[in-house]
Formats: structure tokens, sequence, C-alpha cells
């Protein structure tokens, strides 16, 4: 296999996405095609050596010329607070990917007439992100859909594309869970996601659905449990993760 090496990028534009989450787009000199779902590693170096490194999900599609990252501000996150109060256009970053081979959707492959089901805790949207881009671009017509909980409308990424992206008509559908704040004329759920939410929206087991989770580890591993219980093949469900980092 051969090993990946580390390229200097540089910052083409900075998009802010919710009051934490700023959406990063990168040209890079070389890049590998990367596929719906992999990461990205970023690295920062101070002037006294020091380095700091990460894993980021790419947004993007494999289609794009550029390598777009989804950053959330951890309060104490060494790298986040960085890229998302400091870096500018026209600055300069590390990046080694694409990486991991396993949480990815091609949308042709074998089964590429199996539905999509996404579901996505807050951040956790970004690769997702990446598979609903790669799918419109595409001219996919597999039938998809992504379930996203999000604390608050404000704290929804990606809403204005999302909302656009299900009015094409060409089967993609979006439905949101709002778990601690929603407005008056909200119609969407206002609740985490539970048994009787996964049961309405998702496709039935015999539709053998593609399933893919990403979100923090208590929902993930709720979400899978349930969807296991429910009647879905382990092997159709996977999943990516994440909890309490350095950021």
């Amino acid at each position: 296999m051969q090993q990946l090496k580390w390229q200097i990028g540089t910052v083409a534009e900075k998009i802010k996405e919710t009051d934490v989450a700023y959406s990063i787009g990168i040209q890079l000199p070389e890049w590998t095609r990367h596929k719906a779902g992999q990461q990205v590693d970023v690295r920062l170096t101070a002037e006294d050596g020091y380095q700091a490194q990460r894993s980021y999900s790419i947004a993007s599609p494999p289609e794009d010329k550029r390598v777009w990252l989804t950053v959330e501000r951890l309060e104490d996150g060494e790298v986040s607070t960085y890229l998302t109060d400091e870096l500018r256009v026209g600055d300069l970053l590390e990046l080694r990917g694409p990486i991991g081979g396993y949480f990815i959707w091609n949308g042709n492959g074998n089964e590429a007439n199996a539905p999509l089901f996404l579901v996505a805790g807050g951040s956790g949207v970004v690769p997702l992100m990446a598979m609903i881009r790669h799918r419109a671009k595409n001219g996919i017509k597999t039938p998809a859909k992504l379930l996203y909980s999000a604390k608050t409308p404000d704290d929804i990424i990606y809403r204005d594309e999302l909302d656009s992206l299900q009015k094409t008509g060409d089967g993609f559908e979006v439905i949101y869970a709002l778990t601690r704040e929603q407005p008056e004329n909200w119609t969407g759920y206002k609740r985490r996601i539970d048994r009787s939410m996964l049961e309405e929206t998702i496709y039935k087991p015999a539709e053998k659905p593609d399933i893919f989770l990403c979100g923090p580890t208590p929902l993930v591993e709720s979400v899978a449990d349930l969807l296991q219980q429910s009647g879905h093949a382990p092997d159709k469900i996977k999943t990516e993760r994440f909890g309490p980092t350095g950021g």
C-alpha cells in the first residue's frame, strides 16, 4: 500500500455554516480522488516546532476539485479553534489523505439500487453530506433519506442546501429532529431519535437499505442497536462515531 504523504494546501474559501461551524475549501497541488465518507489528517506546526494533528471528514463529493472540510469549534480544541477562529483565505494548511475504506458510499456498486438511509447527530452530518452531494452530482436516483438530529434550528449545518436538494424531487428526503429548542411552527420531530422515529422514517428491512450512522458515540450505538432489533442486517449498518477529544 502506497504511503500517503503530507501536502501543503491553500485555503481558497471559508464559509460560516453556524455560529461554531465553518466550511473550509482547500486547493491542493496533488490530490487522489477520494470516496464519499473518507477523512483527511490536518496538521498544524507552531513556530517552536510543536505539532498538533486531527482527523476531519471530507464534506465535498469526489467530483469537486477542492477538498472541503467542515469544522465545528470545540471550546478547548487545539486545532478546531485555530481552523474556525484564526484561519484565513490564502493561508497554508498541511493535509494528508484520503483516509478510510469502510465508511464509504460509492453509489454505483453491486447494490446501487438499495435505498440509502443516513442518520446524523450534530456535526456527524459532514461525511454524510459528501454522500448526498455525490449522489446529486452524478444524478443518482437511488432513494435516500437523511435523519438529522440537532439541538436547535441554528445548529443545523448545511440546512439551506439540504432543503434545496430535497425540493429537486429526485428521491432525496431530509427529516429533522430538534432536541433542545423548536420554533413555534416547527413540523419536524421534537425529541431525540428513538425506536418509533426510526420505524416511521427508515426503509423496511426487506428493502435492504445501505445505512450510515455518524455522530456522538451514545447516539450511534443506540441507533445501531435499535436498527438491528428492528430486523436490519448488521452488515448493512456502517457507523462512525466521535466523543470528547482534544479538538
